[in-house]
């Protein structure tokens, strides 16, 4: 048996031609993108994180431009996640005031007066790093505690990260999945309010507000392309785990864009497949992907869709690909070790596996199917998403420094200049 392939694609042939649904009306009602970043804007220190431009990288793959959204730098959690986790609590605190219709300022739910209508409040969360930090850091900034439930392969580093912003961490023999079942039930039981990107029966409205924050970073995008005359992407390859960034990624677009919204690849680990898997299935409904999830690419190592999410994502995403963990590896690689001229970005493993697919799918002869099918070609500005950056230090300079996860022979690709 020989390497695993690079990239195993699927088209999604429920894929509308923009004919807007009603999952998509309820989970981005109108006005929500700019209410979310203007609650984004009111906390202290934020700013937007760069939109970075890999031009000769473009040029060498044939196509017209590649945009980097580097969430890296997006405050000093060095991940998108802070977006949906803080946007949910205030949510759930007006919604808790009675006052969730109204555009509440930041610094008036940070009040003492507030603070003592609210009592003690915990908030909790199941994660792979980087959701669990993001919830740890919006609980701690308006004085309230946090519970993180994280599964056995979460890197010492990740759990260190989190506890330092005063949340305290469980480790969980199993899953992902299994932390997220574990800590609903010692949540019911202890009282705590679980903040979650992952939606079930009976629990919608925060999973919804996670992926209404993360919006923000499309409301950026969208300024930042304009600034260099583009209107939209042309395409978007996007990460997904549980589905919830991917659903609001594509879910944006669709909205703004109708028909017209940018061609969508939805990118997964080949060990954690959900969404790929749901697909294959084809009868409509979101469907486990069994197995110990062991990826290097630790916030995408997710069995359960979000039921949420998926029904975004059956509707408007165009591809689904799986990708074994040298993909991310390799995307790693070449964000840290730029061509002359081009941004360096350090990307952690969920953040990198992206880039990896599209220079697979750009360079690889077996992918021509794949190029013709997204329309792929010189005319193309493709946005990625830099998700997380150096999260995991050990294991990023094993991948980085060391080699680590290399590309296997038959795969291999270079570019020779003459």
């Amino acid at each position: 048996m020989g390497p695993l392939k690079p990239i195993e694609w699927v088209i999604n042939p429920s894929a509308t031609a923009g004919v807007p649904s009603a999952a998509l009306a309820d989970i981005l009602p109108p006005d929500i993108s700019r209410l979310a970043r203007s609650f984004h804007r009111q906390i202290p220190g934020f700013k937007m994180s760069p939109l970075k431009s890999l031009t000769h990288l473009a040029e060498m793959l044939g196509v017209g431009g590649i945009w980097v959204k580097d969430e890296s730098q997006r405050m000093s959690l060095r991940s998108f996640k802070v977006l949906g986790g803080s946007f949910a609590i205030y949510r759930f605190i007006k919604a808790k005031l009675g006052l969730d219709h109204l555009e509440v300022p930041l610094a008036e739910l940070s009040s003492p007066g507030v603070r003592a209508k609210l009592g003690d409040l915990t908030f909790a969360a199941a994660t792979d790093g980087n959701h669990g930090r993001g919830v740890a850091w919006a609980a701690a900034q308006l004085g309230f505690k946090s519970v993180i439930y994280v599964h056995k392969f979460t890197s010492q580093a990740r759990i260190q990260a989190i506890a330092s912003l005063g949340a305290r961490v469980e480790v969980i023999d199993g899953t992902y999945d299994d932390a997220v079942r574990q800590i609903n039930l010692d949540a019911e039981q202890h009282g705590w309010h679980v903040i979650s990107d992952t939606s079930w029966e009976g629990y919608q409205d925060i999973p919804k507000w996670v992926m209404q924050g993360y919006t923000t970073m499309f409301s950026e995008v969208q300024e930042q392309l304009a600034a260099q005359g583009f209107v939209k992407p042309t395409h978007i390859f996007v990460q997904a785990g549980v589905g919830a960034l991917a659903a609001a990624t594509i879910g944006f677009y669709a909205k703004r864009f109708g028909a017209e919204r940018p061609k969508t690849a939805v990118v997964e680990p080949d060990r954690a497949a959900c969404l790929y898997h749901s697909i294959e299935v084809g009868d409509g409904a979101p469907h486990n992907f069994p197995g110990d999830l062991n990826t290097i690419m630790a916030g995408l190592a997710c069995g359960d869709p979000s039921p949420l999410a998926w029904s975004i994502l059956k509707d408007y995403a165009d591809v689904f690909m799986q990708c074994p963990d040298y993909v991310a590896g390799k995307g790693m690689r070449v964000y840290a070790v730029p061509l002359a001229g081009d941004s360096f970005i350090v990307s952690g493993e969920s953040g990198a596996v992206t880039l990896g697919a599209l220079l697979f799918a750009m360079q690889l002869p077996e992918y021509t199917g794949l190029r013709e099918r997204l329309e792929l070609g010189p005319d193309s500005h493709i946005l990625l998403l830099n998700t997380e950056g150096n999260t995991d230090p050990d294991h990023f300079r094993r991948v980085v420094w060391e080699g680590g996860d290399p590309v296997p022979n038959r795969y291999k690709t270079y570019h020779v200049s003459t």
